[in-house]
This record gives structure tokens, sequence and C-alpha cells, in this order.
């Protein structure tokens, strides 16, 4: 593109990509001084090597979760090109929310809905099968726990040529029928976990006869699949370093089109399930914060039924229910934790991001945990008010914001909160119908059951829960 061409000139969606959506993926711990600490193998307890993952993950995408040095990373052209059907996507500021609040508070939020497969999952889908595609491989295994992880790889595997096997957490299976016909309808086939196909999965049913199962369970069923079939790969759609790195264009582009208009958030707020929409939207703003060149007041909202943050431990744990997973070193309920069937089915993962546990633990970002019936009252006040209805995992965000709000409406403090809309919920409606009609429950586990499921943790020196 000439520079001397007058901007007036350029067609409107050609400006926003070249100067608002970023081409660079921002690595946050390239920025960390304590780093999050390394996978381990569970058979020697060392840190896992390159040759080992590439086992189980796509061998670019195994050395961008190990590289916590390199700033930024490139984005390919082929991936800028696909991202250019949905990206940038919206900051709105909620000018409606903010008056039926009677709130001093200014709210924005990043819309990540804003594309076919409904979620902010389609940032790294692409990403990775597109890595998947580039090494020759026939397809890749996955899980999803709501849909909307399986729902953006099948998107991003059709488009690629590439087949996919999804295992979907049975509550979810059978809550959200149309998220999975979406699957089905990319390609994708689509599994209830835990499930007979598998051996792993055999075990966790014998062990836990009717359960509706876990994202820990369906990991590990897409693990097996994968490491026993020729040409075929796991992907993962959170928790993961290189998934944070993926889902870092959302802060970035908020933060560029924030520094447009001069705007600077005092407070930002993200779901939190494995980590990857907060650690997107929070990347560059967490960045300058660790350089010390700004500070921001960060939340991670988790459900109360799964509290990982907010009542788990930090230690080494398995990222899978089978416990043939790498050992990350996170906050977890234990990986043979089983959460209540709540509704917002992609944050029941027992554990969280290796990265966010570690800002968590040095006190960089703070943790809350709500129960899921005002959750849903937060999404029905912003669905009326804002005209989006929200998924329940974006919810927890909105409560959240909202809470923030009427503290200023208290004390009549003028704060700019940001929050991240990961996603709709027009796939969630069976959810939304269960709480209109007052059968919706508040499961809070019991310290008893978290004592059970941590006591899974391996035991090792140091790790000791």
């Amino acid at each position: 593109m000439s520079e001397n061409m007058n901007e007036r000139q350029i067609p409107y969606k050609i400006y926003l990509e070249e100067h608002e959506m970023p081409r660079r993926w921002y690595n946050l711990r390239a920025d960390m001084q304590n780093k999050p600490a390394p996978l381990l193998n569970p058979g020697t307890l060392q840190p896992m090597t390159a040759a080992e993952l590439e086992g189980v993950f796509c061998a670019e995408l195994v050395k961008q979760e190990l590289d916590d040095s390199t700033a930024y990373f490139d984005i390919p052209e082929e991936i800028l090109s696909f991202y250019k059907m949905y990206r940038p996507a919206p900051l709105v500021r909620a000018y409606c929310l903010e008056e039926k609040l009677k709130t001093p508070a200014k709210i924005y939020y990043k819309f990540e809905g804003n594309n076919t497969s409904g979620s902010h999952k389609l940032n790294s889908a692409i990403a990775q099968a597109y890595y998947a595609k580039k090494q020759g491989l026939k397809g890749v295994t996955t899980e999803t726990g709501a849909g909307q992880w399986g729902t953006a790889l099948s998107m991003a595997c059709s488009y690629l040529d590439l087949d996919l096997k999804v295992y979907m957490v049975k509550v979810s299976y059978e809550q959200k029928p149309f998220r999975r016909e979406v699957m089905r309808t990319y390609g994708a086939s689509v599994t209830p976990s835990p499930s007979s196909e598998t051996a792993v999965g055999r075990k966790i049913l014998e062990e836990f006869p009717g359960t509706g199962g876990s994202l820990g369970c369906a990991i590990s069923e897409a693990v097996e699949m994968a490491v026993t079939n020729e040409g075929y790969r796991y992907v993962l759609g959170s928790v993961l370093s290189q998934v944070l790195l993926h889902q870092s264009i959302i802060g970035l582009e908020t933060k560029i089109a924030m520094d447009k208009y001069g705007i600077r958030p005092d407070v930002i707020v993200g779901c939190a399930g494995g980590g990857s929409n907060l650690g997107g939207l929070i990347a560059p703003f967490m960045g300058e914060k660790l350089r010390g060149e700004a500070d921001y007041q960060i939340i991670a909202v988790e459900p109360a039924s799964c509290p990982s943050f907010t009542r788990g431990k930090y230690v080494y744990d398995f990222c899978d229910t089978g416990m043939i997973c790498p050992l990350a070193k996170m906050y977890t309920l234990g990986s043979g934790f089983m959460p209540a069937p709540n509704h917002a089915g992609g944050l029941r993962f027992h554990g969280m991001s290796s990265i966010l546990s570690q800002l968590y633990a040095d006190g960089l970002m703070e943790a809350r945990a709500v129960g899921q019936t005002e959750v849903f009252a937060a999404a029905e006040q912003f669905a009326r008010v804002e005209g989006i209805l929200p998924a329940p995992e974006s919810a927890h965000a909105i409560k959240g914001a909202i809470d923030e709000a009427m503290k200023c409406k208290e004390t009549g403090e003028e704060k700019t909160i940001l929050f991240g809309l990961t996603g709709t919920g027009y796939f969630d409606l069976t959810a939304y119908e269960k709480y209109h009609d007052g059968k919706m429950d508040d499961t809070v586990p019991t310290d008893e059951e978290l004592r059970k499921g941590l006591a899974g943790v391996p035991q090792f020196p140091g790790n000791e829960v």
C-alpha cells in the first residue's frame, strides 16, 4: 500500500485490517520475571522435551509452547487472511447498560462472538489447524466443553480439509444438541465423553458410573485417540501457553482501539475456565503492568461450582482425568474432581493456565467465584439492554463487570471497566429456559469433595497439597 495514498481512498475494511488488526501474536511470558513452571514428564518428573511433546502436538506448536523468551510471533499470511473474515472484532461501549445501572462507570466490552463459530475460540482453532495441515497430518483430535471450541475447530478443519474427532463433555453433549450439530455440519465426528471408545473412557465410566463427564475426561480420550492413530495429533482449546499466545490478538486489538481514542481501562474482567480468553484479553495490559509502564486491576471470574483459583491448590497436577498428559503447575482442584453439571460447560475444568496461575500466585491479578443463578441474572440484564444474548461462560465476566460498576455507583468513582464478551448464547437456550423456569441450582462443592479431588494430586517432594 502506498504511503502517499489518501486514507479516504482506502476501503474501510482494508483500512481496519492495516491499522487495527495486529500482524503478530504477543507472548506474555517474555515479560514475566517469574516464568510459568515447565510441563513435567509424569514418569521422570523432568521438564518435557520437544521430542516428547511432538508425539502429541504439532511440531510448530511445540516450539511456541516451550518458548518463554520471544516476545512476538509473526502471524502467517494464511492465518491473517482467515482472520480478515471476522477481525478486527468490535470493541463496544455499553451505553445502555451504563444507563440501566445508573453508574458513573464507563463500561466497554470486546465482542468475540461476531463469527460463524460464535466465540473467541476460532482465533486459536485456525492457527492450530493451519500448523497441523502444514505438517502434513491427516487430522486432529480434541475435547470440547460447552462446544464453542469444538465448533470453532470443526470450522477451521473444514476450511483446511482436515479430519476432526471431537470428544464432547457428556452433560454438554446432552444439554447443547444444536452446537453438536453445527460441528457435524462442518464434518466433525462428535462423541459424548466419557465413552467406551477408548481405554481411558471405559476406565472412567467404571469408576464414575453415570457421570456427566468433565473436560479432564474428554482431554484424556482425545489424547489417547491421537497417539494411537497414525497421522493425527491432539489440539487443545485452552490452558496451554500456545493457546494464550494465539488469543493475544483479542487484547492487542482492544488496546489498539483504546489507545486510538485515548481510553485507559482501570478494571479488566474476564471469565476463567482454562484461561484462553482471559489470558488473551489481558495480555498486552498485563505486559505493561509487568514492565512497570501502567497498572490495572485484573479480575478473573469463575463458577463457584468449579473454583480452581479461589479454592484450588497451586501444585503440579495432571491436565486430564485419565492421568496420561504431562504435569502442569497450576491452580487445580485435582484431575479427578468431577464438577457439578452446570451450564457454563466451557468453565468446567479442574485446573487453570500455568501462565495465569503464576500471575495469580504473584498477586498480579485477583479472582472471584460466582453462583450460576446470579450469572444468568446478569446475562439477562445485559441481553435486555445491549441486544446480545451472551454465552453462559461470557456471563461470568458480565457479572464481574456489573459488580464493579455498582461499586462505582456507591462510591461515585468514574472508573473505566473493560470485559471480554467471549461468545453468544443462542445455542444455550436450554440453560436460559431452566433459569426462567426456576429449575436452575447453585451447586457448590463441599470441602470434603474438594479434598477427595485433591487427594489424586501427584505426591513428590515440593508438591505436597
